[in-house]
């Protein structure tokens, strides 16, 4: 924690140097006369206010003007709803009698724009529903970008499954997982190419929109069916240079883990388990006692592996700095930045001599150049890219984690006392396949470059423009996994006559072995289209775009041998979009792509794929403005289209049959089969009909504006239905032949459906600018159509019921007594007799038995089905406070495995604290009380051993997924411009960020955010950051 305190001790240093520079500098009064006007006339009612002085603020007459008195080291700030906010230096304002103040309207904001495929477009004129999403808000610390969304974005479900260091993104899908066919994700555009978006800084991104219906992804053909995100990074504006530096540090913690047993409670439960199934102790109370007073560290050890391996935090370490200017034929952009991430590993150097922990390290470089070729051709240079460093014990993390669930306490120490590494029943202790096994580096490396034309044919006609682009990127990847072992040494549970350890060799050591693996890939891109737009007599605004691409990428991780893995993908389209607008009032729109896929044979490789829009605008009648003036924006638009999707269960040229050499190398012939003959056969039956999967979607949505940007959201309604998901064939007649090559087919169909919207309200109460935001995003799904055979029991088809549904038995509570078990359909004791306090299950189909036929679909799916957020930002003079809130429903999981199944592997597997606190059956033999017998406790009768009847997957172990977390948390001071001039700065602003502080859930023995079913994957992370910002 040293790093942290300095950094905290130095920006209140800071602090306390402005304050005092600023109150030693003279501040006289002086007076300013001036105007508020727009490019129309005068704008009455604006605000002017001393940005650094409390209670000093006006508003504009009828007339636009003002008289303030401010001091003149006071910065002058003019703001009103729908126009950019202005400030100007009054030491910088030469006319102090007659200053005139001209606003802006938002008309290239963020609220008020929106980035489509074809540039930027105003969000009144839109008919398609895509949303864009304030960068501001995407700044959070974290080492991935995706892990920013969830909560933020309408119409984006995201699910964070790692806090790994390199491994910690998130998974997320726009509006939802709306196919079972192999590809669900949405198509990610960095500037106009495909690329990775985790690692990209955000500081480097100019703008983030979503594209979410059929009229604003069709132009994307067959890679947009799932949805497209489209990240425009920074380019050069003209001007004199500015630089942009930022630093910060994070601490990390986990949010929260499952909290284990120690020996004592181990070994208790363990023989409680025991007796209730009448079996002897496992411990002697000899033994227990040894164990209660750690009598014995070597036979009977009390070893915390997690906090043993594991320390408190890790720190994050990031700086980023950018640079940006340029004059009226070359500007640029150029950004680089740092970051640095530790794991939690505990390693020891006098151990080993090598780094086990999980790191990250990461280098960024961007460099965006434009220039004017001609008055009317501009070409656009950008290469980017990033290095990567990462290392983790040979084993993997995954191993490790494990490792702490399923290796007790009890099991062995660390070490025999003699100094031996342990090992028991040929298994290693977790530190040992931390840091005696070997380790693993990886290093990556990637290369995104571009050169784009455009050309302004005004000259042909006004308003067509054209623009071609050609991306070249590249990708590697050397993986170096270097192993080892030491010597291992086990001890019999008993010592000899002198009271030693009897142990015996049963690893010995081995050199340290060296493996590489080198993958990589490479992406060629061209892309070219022409675009126009006019308005003829101030009403009829018509526009047109016409593109094509084509894309090539190359793989270079395939065997050698992998004929079809060494052919590069190929993509070929053409697309298309027409525009039409009524004075700005009533909307038409129609979209189309003509794209072609490797994926179909001949004749087939190509669909057409229409999308159609309208939209109109209420606000802009005559009649709505009259009898609501407040109403500043309110829009009706409907959209319907079909895309088509390509990607096909992962397989290349599925239409293709491909054949094998026979499993055993041949066949045999004669009597005794003594005649070999080396022979073929089908591996693969190919699909010659296949064709596209179709997703036909419906959009109806609302965009409004009450009170001139006061309050303003967008809600919409959703429907996708999926015909022609290409599946495995489920339901082929044995004649056939084909019964170990059942073949693929178009046969699956979905629905998917639901809402998403988002609202913001804005208020300035005195000198205090407050903003509320809210989003939430709601979808479910119903499988039409899965290739399956009828069945009597309905229930047992997934048909008619969700995606990835959970299923399972209903769980009826425990059973009370002999009678109640007597008088119960029968359950297969699976190992154990059924008794009194085990589980019992509903017969669902009634005929007495509990098996497979009683399964049901259960809950919800583990992916949310509901995700929300709400946020608040506070500004007042230079200080900023803003929180976000973000929260899930609608997702279950099932808990098993070690923890939750106490000694389902006997003496393998950890048990849970809150088990041992909780509310279980414990048989009156053991706990002295009948009560404890309790039918309606919350954990069942104990087992030493699995058992088959109370581990089933069923309502008692699926718990509630839903979460609300307090995501995100800001407080940030910008200091006094005053004291910024002084070292040539033109701010600076220091701020402390908390991310996931809080969590509420009903789920509380660990995370439920993305966790399996156990807890023992790499937690989730919550930090405590402090960052500092400078401008020049």
């Amino acid at each position: 924690m040293s790093d942290l305190k300095k950094y905290i001790l130095f920006i209140f240093l800071i602090l306390g140097m402005s304050c005092e520079l600023s109150a030693q500098s003279q501040n006289n009064v002086v007076t300013i006369k001036g105007t508020v006007k727009d490019n129309i006339g005068p704008v009455v009612g604006a605000t002017i206010v001393a940005k650094n002085q409390p209670g000093l603020g006006i508003v504009s007459d009828i007339d636009g003007n003002f008289t303030i008195k401010v001091g003149t080291h006071d910065v002058l700030q003019i703001s009103f709803i729908g126009y950019k906010t202005v400030e100007y230096p009054v030491l910088e304002i030469k006319d102090k009698n007659n200053f005139t103040v001209t606003m802006e309207e938002k008309n290239t904001q963020i609220d008020d724009v929106v980035v489509t495929a074809s540039g930027i477009q105003k969000k009144r004129t839109l008919t398609g529903a895509i949303t864009n999403v304030d960068v501001a808000q995407l700044n959070a610390p974290t080492g991935s970008l995706s892990n920013t969304l969830a909560g933020v974005v309408p119409g984006i479900i995201a699910m964070q499954s790692s806090g790994e260091p390199g491994e910690n993104y998130s998974e997320f899908w726009i509006r939802g997982m709306s196919t079972f066919g192999a590809k669900s994700g949405a198509l990610i555009l960095v500037d106009g190419v495909e690329r990775n978006f985790n690692e990209i800084p955000v500081e480097d991104i100019e703008s983030f929109s979503v594209l979410k219906d059929a009229s604003a992804t069709a132009i994307y053909g067959q890679r947009g069916a799932n949805g497209v995100v489209l990240i425009t990074t920074k380019r050069g504006e003209k001007g004199k240079v500015k630089i942009n530096i930022k630093t910060g540090f994070d601490w990390t913690t986990p949010v929260k883990v499952p909290e284990y047993a120690d020996s004592y409670d181990w070994a208790t439960l363990a023989n409680e388990a025991r007796i209730a199934r009448y079996q002897t102790p496992l411990y002697t109370d000899e033994e227990i006692d040894i164990i209660k007073n750690g009598i014995d560290p070597d036979l009977y050890p009390d070893v915390d592996w997690r906090d043993l391996m594991l320390k408190k935090g890790a720190p994050r370490y990031y700086a980023n700095i950018n640079f940006s200017g340029g004059s009226d034929n070359v500007r640029f952009f150029v950004s680089g930045m740092y970051q640095n991430e530790q794991g939690r590993y505990r390693t020891s150097s006098s151990e080993n001599r090598y780094n086990t922990n999980a790191t990250y390290e990461r280098y960024n470089y961007r460099a965006n150049v434009d220039m004017n070729i001609t008055k009317s051709t501009i070409l656009k240079v950008s290469v980017g890219g990033w290095l990567v460093n990462r290392t983790s014990p040979s084993s993997g993390s995954g191993d490790i984690w494990q490792s702490f669930a399923e290796y007790t306490p009890l099991t062995s120490p660390r070490k025999w006392s003699t100094g031996q590494w342990t090992r028991v029943k040929g298994d290693a202790t977790p530190e040992y396949k931390m840091t005696q096994t070997g380790y693993r580096t990886i290093w990556e490396s990637k290369v995104e470059s571009s050169v784009a034309l455009d050309q302004d044919l005004h000259f042909i006609t006004p308003g067509l423009k054209f623009s071609g682009t050609f991306a070249f990127d590249t990708y590697n990847n050397n993986t170096v996994i270097r192993s080892k072992n030491e010597e291992q040494w086990e001890a019999e549970r008993r010592r000899d006559e002198y009271g030693n350890l009897i142990l015996r060799r049963v690893q010995s050591a081995s050199p340290m072995t060296q493996r590489k693996e080198i993958s990589g890939d490479k992406r060629y891109y061209l892309q070219a289209y022409l675009d126009y737009s006019r308005l003829f007599a101030n009403k009829h605004r018509v526009g047109a775009f016409a593109m094509v691409y084509q894309e090539e990428t190359s793989n270079a991780n395939f065997n050698d041998d992998d004929l079809i893995g060494s052919i590069p993908h190929r993509n070929l389209a053409y697309s298309g979009r027409v525009t039409y607008a009524y004075k700005d009032k009533y909307l038409a729109e129609f979209n189309c792509g003509y794209t072609g896929s490797e994926n179909f044979e001949r004749g087939k490789q190509f669909g057409f794929f229409p999308a159609y829009s309208v939209g109109w605008v209420l606000s802009e009648e005559k009649f709505v403005k009259k009898v609501l003036p407040w109403l500043s924006m309110f829009k009706v638009r409907a959209s319907y289209g079909e895309v088509g999707n390509d990607v096909l269960d992962g397989r290349r040229f599925p239409y293709i049959t491909l054949i094998g050499t026979y499993s055993d190398g041949s066949y045999g012939w004669g009597e005794f089969n003594t005649n070999v003959t080396p022979g073929y056969k089908i591996s693969t039956v190919g699909t010659p009909n296949l064709t596209w999967e179709v997703a036909k979607k419906l959009d109806v949505g609302v965009d409004f504006d009450f009170f001139n940007g006061k309050v303003k959201g967008t809600v919409d309604y959703f429907l996708d239905k999926r015909d022609d998901i290409f599946m495995t064939r489920r339901h082929m007649p044995l004649t056939t032949g084909l019964a170990d090559l059942t073949p693929m087919a178009n046969v699956g169909k979905m629905k998917s459906r639901g809402w998403d919207g988002n609202i913001e309200f804005y208020q300035r109460i005195g000198e205090v600018d407050l903003t509320l935001r809210g989003n939430f995003t709601y979808q479910t799904t119903d499988i039409i159509d899965r290739d399956e055979a009828a069945n009597e029991l309905w229930y047992q088809m997934e048909k008619g019921f969700q995606l990835n549904q959970t299923r399972g038995f209903i769980a009826l509570g425990l059973f009370k007594d002999q009678e109640d078990i007597d008088s119960s359909p029968k359950q297969d004791p699976g190992g154990f007799p059924v008794l009194p306090g085990d589980i019992k299950y509903k017969d669902v189909n009634g005929d007495g038995i509990i098996n497979d036929d009683d399964k049901v679909p259960l809950g919800y799916r583990q992916q949310p089905g509901l995700q929300y957020g709400a946020g608040l930002s506070a500004s007042w003079r230079n200080l900023n406070i803003s929180f976000l809130l973000q929260g899930t429903g609608k997702c279950d999981f099932f808990v098993g495995g070690y923890g939750p199944h106490a000694f389902r592997d006997e003496d393998n597997g950890n048990i849970l604290q809150v088990m041992v606190d909780g509310n279980r059956w414990i048989p009156k033999e053991v706990s002295g009380n009948p009560a404890t017998e309790n039918p309606n406790a919350d954990w069942p009768r104990l087992t030493y051993g699995n058992n088959g009847n109370n581990n089933r997957t069923s309502t008692f172990w699926l718990k509630d997924r839903r979460y609300l977390r307090l995501r995100n948390v800001e407080i940030s001071y910008d200091l006094p411009r005053t004291f910024c001039q002084k070292f040539a700065m033109t701010n600076m602003r220091i701020g402390f960020i908390g991310q996931n502080l809080l969590t509420w859930a009903p789920f509380g023995w660990w995370d439920p955010e993305g966790t399996n079913e156990m807890g023992s994957n790499y937690p989730i992370n919550k930090s405590v950051s402090c960052y500092l910002q400078v401008s020049f």
